[in-house]
């Protein structure tokens, strides 16, 4: 299956038709070039869970992903005895300018996690930078024992984690290095919360390591930090913090980011989604009807399961301009007029 990705990509579609999968492609590639294959395999508990129907009816899983329409990336996995996985090829490819279409760069075969990485030279580090800050983002786990609630080391703010588990420690630093975006958040943040005034971010007292999620609520003087906010409230700083900081990762993927948010802050988080877009591709997977409205056809990619294989479309402006004239993009979902419904 090939698919074109936009500088915003929406999956909608129902449960179990594969939306799931095509985000944990990303999530494969990432621990494939971190050199974390077999643990992700040990994660997801076994092979039988990372191959299409188990590997009774999947000899082998390959895949090729091409960026800048000039440098791709490609692999097959085999399976061992032992229940591990290998790569039977690895290698990256590039586009030649006279137009004899893509040159191969085998990278090597025979080995369980991949070399790319450690590569230094060529054409590898063009693959490299991409896959390098490859991440999916998941911010659900607010729980008392979430890492985005407690302290978190002052120093770990090199780029946002995947949980947020980090968010106090990469404020503070946008706040004493990036004000301007630090503002942007702020600003996001009080735009859907109303209560908020400003976070108040400081090294702890008796450990300047440690840093908390500390904030300032409108006409109190009451000490408030993340446990005294709502889930769908925390979510939305880290989606804003996201989305905001000064310098994106070339992609940025999120599994469900309306979790919990009230429709006026799906609102702001789509304006942020196409702000966002025009220096970093944005890929979404979502069930949500309000999400949905706020994008153009082009945006949107519908997700069927048929003959047992998930099939991918993008919606078009052009084939939905009748329906448009009276329809919602939402309510051509419900109505199963574009697919991506039971």
């Amino acid at each position: 299956m090939d698919l074109n990705l936009n500088r915003i990509n929406v999956l909608i579609g129902s449960n179990g038709v594969g939306k799931s999968n095509f985000i944990s492609f990303f999530r494969l590639l990432k621990n494939m070039y971190d050199q974390n294959l077999q643990n992700y395999i040990a994660d997801e508990e076994g092979i039988d869970n990372v191959f299409h129907h188990g590997i009774k009816n999947s000899l082998f899983l390959n895949g090729r992903i091409e960026f800048d329409k000039i440098n791709a990336y490609k692999f097959e996995l085999q399976p061992t005895q032992e229940g591990n996985l290998y790569f039977s090829y690895e290698g990256t490819q590039y586009y030649r300018n006279w137009g004899l279409g893509f040159d191969s760069v085998k990278l090597g075969s025979g080995y369980q996690e991949s070399i790319l990485k450690d590569k230094q030279w060529g054409r590898y580090t063009f693959v490299k930078d991409y896959l390098k800050y490859l991440k999916i983002f998941h911010f659900h786990d607010t729980s008392k024992t979430a890492s985005i609630k407690r302290p978190s080391n002052v120093n770990d703010n090199s780029f946002l984690r995947e949980d947020a588990g980090n968010l106090a420690a990469y404020l503070f630093l946008l706040q004493e290095v990036h004000p301007k975006n630090f503002k942007k958040i702020e600003l996001a943040i009080k735009s859907v919360a109303p209560f908020f005034e400003r976070f108040d971010l400081k090294t702890d007292r008796r450990n300047p390591d440690l840093i908390r999620l500390e904030w300032i609520e409108k006409g109190s003087n009451k000490y408030f930090n993340a446990m005294h906010l709502s889930d769908g409230t925390l979510r939305f700083m880290a989606l804003a913090t996201l989305l905001l900081q000064p310098v994106a990762p070339s992609v940025i993927i999120i599994d469900e980011p309306e979790l919990g948010l009230h429709p006026s802050a799906i609102t702001k988080l789509a304006a942020l989604i196409k702000k966002a877009s025009a220096q970093t591709q944005i890929i979404i997977s979502t069930q949500s009807v309000n999400l949905l409205d706020h994008f153009e056809p082009e945006d949107i990619i519908t997700v069927d399961r048929i003959d047992n294989q998930s099939v991918f479309k993008r919606q078009s402006s052009e084939a939905l301009k009748e329906w448009m004239e009276d329809y919602s993009m939402s309510d051509l979902w419900s109505k199963n007029v574009i697919g991506g419904r039971p």
